[in-house]
């Protein structure tokens, strides 16, 4: 049943918004957490980062002329309220769906959307340098970013306010602080504390007071620039942003739009340089089930409104990840220099489960994943067998570290990647799509990547056992394809892959999980008279090189298959053929890899049959390399 929402109905644009009086936000902010709340039951997303900030989007979007001042919002979680006041309402239930809204903020979606997000910590960076784009045009417009306390714990941030405060520029940064880890608003006092401090009377006097104390000797004036940014930091909390140059206003109450609304605007009229503003929300605010769940409903399936208990698909086998947690606690009771690090996703990579089990052996650095990369390489200098389990794409972000402070050590860190290949909902910005081919072309790393969830549990066991440099394995978001588990992880042999079907004119060269793709492309290919074999990698590098050259010597078409980018397993495996001069023979040999473009959000599935990799893809393939075009159309 929708839910009634009349004064929500009036507003299109913000520019409606800024048509209503003061007096009628309160109720325009309860309209549309109840929208969003009722969006998100229907397709699920990220649902307690943008109940947090409804009083703040409204706020900001009241008091700043969007789109022509810019308003950047830190990874995009909490954006759901904003893209609901920003022309989008009538698509919000197509959030994160296939040809729908994305699940982020997004510069081709609308104009309100001026950087596009879904990694933390960019915005400071990027706000900055819209802000010196202003500067150089000449243009009067306000720059304002929104970032997290847990995004500000990147060193990204910290990079960027430095520059921002040396350089000076006019730019407003909104700290939300959903879990009080700065400080906590004092209630009114604090409200009318930030008030006054971001008011022009406060900086006018603040300045005659500088230029007096400027004509006194250095001394005196050097204390009393001590004493005052002392009495404002005590107040107030603000010691650290203001030594990196900005101008600190709060903390105040981010759900009370008598304090945020005065705020807002005192530091839009500013003349000052950089500004932060520090507001402190509840994530999950005003939905008790999310108020009262451990993590603030921060992402969930669809839902029922009434009683908040989400949609529990029934699950044929366990996930990757629970695999993965499961084996990596099973290794560290046998081996006490297993250690876990993790930036920031303790639930989402299964080390949570890890970290109940051996808290003073697991390793939470934050949203770091450069820091936890050389944290890694520091554990394994003194011993220790350290995990690093962070996913695919965020390791994109620590990459100097991995070749730097690990390969070129060769260290035993081990990478375990999580969310490799397509990973539906969160689209390009999540997909793990080149880790093969940015790990695997640096010197002594090994990669592999799981077929299935029995052999993750091997690969695991593997990684344990490996000391002879750093080891990384990858494996997919979701539940696994429901083999027969092991007892227990053996170390696998290290560049050796396994045949898992015995055939004689097609081969088959899987790596990773669409391995149950390729048998089942070999099942039809069967049926069509030609007989296949499938064989599992393992392992992208080493190669294991007696099977390819078996394989390319005993087929007529080799075909390999890969969850990841040009210029991964494929590449490698052609760039053998040439030097064994293989190519030369006549061999037909079809590498498929994901497409070459960022493929849209939508389920895995559909993602994997556009991209061709699914079992219709490969026979489709097959017969093309044959050169049966009219059976690669029919497949």
């Amino acid at each position: 049943m929708p839910v009634e929402t009349p004064l929500l109905d009036t507003i299109h644009l913000p520019a409606d918004l800024r048509r209503l009086p003061e007096a009628d936000l309160g109720r325009l902010a309860a309209e549309l957490r109840a929208e969003t709340i009722d969006a998100v039951s229907v397709t699920g997303g990220h649902l307690g980062a943008g109940l947090g900030v409804v009083e703040l989007t409204v706020a900001l979007h009241y008091v700043f002329d969007t789109p022509h001042d810019r308003l950047i919002w830190d990874v995009g979680h909490q954006a759901y309220p904003h893209k609901i006041l920003t022309g989008r309402r009538d698509r919000i239930r197509t959030l994160r769906q296939g040809g729908g809204l994305s699940g982020f903020t997004k510069r081709t979606e609308s104009a309100y959307d001026p950087f596009g997000a879904a990694h933390s910590s960019t915005s400071i960076s990027a706000s900055l340098g819209m802000a010196a784009a202003r500067d150089l045009k000449g243009e009067n417009r306000n720059v304002v970013c929104v970032i997290g306390d847990g995004a500000m714990s990147a060193g990204m941030a910290y990079e960027a306010m430095n520059n921002a405060g040396a350089r000076g520029e006019r730019l407003i940064v909104v700290l939300n602080d959903n879990d009080m880890s700065i400080a906590p608003p004092v209630g009114a006092m604090s409200a009318y504390l930030a008030r006054l401090v971001s008011g022009g009377t406060y900086r006018s006097i603040r300045e005659i007071g500088k230029q007096l104390a400027r004509r006194m000797p250095s001394f005196i004036y050097e204390k009393a620039q001590r004493a005052e940014e002392f009495a404002r930091g005590l107040l107030t909390g603000g010691t650290l942003f203001e030594e990196l140059g900005f101008y600190y206003v709060g903390p105040i109450d981010g759900h009370n739009l008598d304090h945020l609304l005065p705020v807002l605007k005192n530091v839009r009229d500013a003349e000052a340089g950089p500004v932060l503003v520090h507001v402190v929300t509840q994530k999950g605010k005003g939905y008790a089930p999310a108020e009262q769940s451990a993590d603030k409903y921060h992402g969930v399936v669809s839902f029922d409104v009434v009683t908040g208990a989400q949609a529990k698909p029934k699950a044929n086998a366990p996930s990757y990840t629970r695999v993965f947690a499961d084996s990596l606690i099973a290794e560290a009771r046998r081996d006490d220099r297993i250690v876990a690090v993790t930036a920031a996703m303790p639930a989402g990579t299964g080390l949570d489960l890890f970290g109940a089990e051996f808290p003073t052996r697991t390793f939470d650095v934050g949203i770091a994943e450069q820091h936890a990369v050389t944290f890694a390489a520091g554990l394994a200098t003194e011993g220790y067998k350290p995990f690093c389990a962070i996913y695919s794409t965020f390791l994109q972000r620590a990459y100097d570290q991995v070749v730097h402070d690990v390969s070129i050590q060769n260290l035993p860190v081990r990478f375990a990647l999580d969310r490799a290949g397509l990973v539906g909902a969160d689209g390009p910005t999540h997909a793990g799509a080149f880790d093969v081919a940015y790990l695997g072309c640096l010197p002594n790393m090994v990669v592999m990547a799981a077929s299935d969830e029995a052999e993750l549990v091997h690969m695991v066991a593997t990684a344990a056992a490996h000391e002879d440099g750093p080891i990384a394995f990858r494996y997919p978001r979701g539940e696994g394809v429901g083999v027969e588990m092991p007892a227990r992880g053996i170390p696998l042999a290290i560049g050796k892959g396994r045949v898992v079907r015995e055939g004689t004119r097609i081969a088959l060269l899987s790596l990773g999980t669409r391995l149950a793709d390729c048998l089942a492309a070999a099942e039809e290919l069967e049926a069509r008279g030609l007989s296949t074999t499938v064989a599992d990698a393992r392992f992208a590098k080493p190669l294991d090189v007696d099977l390819v050259l078996r394989l390319a010597a005993e087929h007529e078409v080799l075909v390999t298959v890969e969850e990841g980018s040009v210029g991964g397993f494929g590449a490698y495996v052609l760039q053998l053929l040439a030097e064994r001069g293989v190519l030369d023979r006549g061999l037909k040999i079809r590498p498929m890899v994901l497409p070459d473009i960022y493929q849209e959000h939508d389920k895995p599935e559909r993602m994997y049959a556009a991209a061709g990799l699914d079992a219709a893809g490969i026979v489709k393939t097959v017969f093309a390399a044959l050169g049966q075009e009219s059976a690669a159309r029919r497949a």
